[in-house]
């Protein structure tokens, strides 16, 4: 309870934990980016094809009633 009230104290808990932060390799940094730009992507297309497909549904079902 008494680290709580003591500002120096939690100082040096945040910076012994952040010390135990495993950071991730310039390495794994790129292959992570370029596979969220991948999957953004495949995201983009699915949705986009989705989203003709639906169109195109709707408009079918809206030129029976002319």
């Amino acid at each position: 309870m008494a680290s709580r009230l003591n500002p120096f104290k939690f100082l040096q808990e945040v910076r012994a934990e952040t010390a135990k932060v495993v950071w991730p390799t310039r390495n794994e940094t790129l292959v992570t980016t370029v596979m969220v730009l991948i999957m953004v992507f495949l995201a983009t297309l699915f949705f986009l094809a989705i989203d003709q497909i639906l169109g195109w549904g709707i408009s079918a079902l809206l030129s029976i009633g002319r």
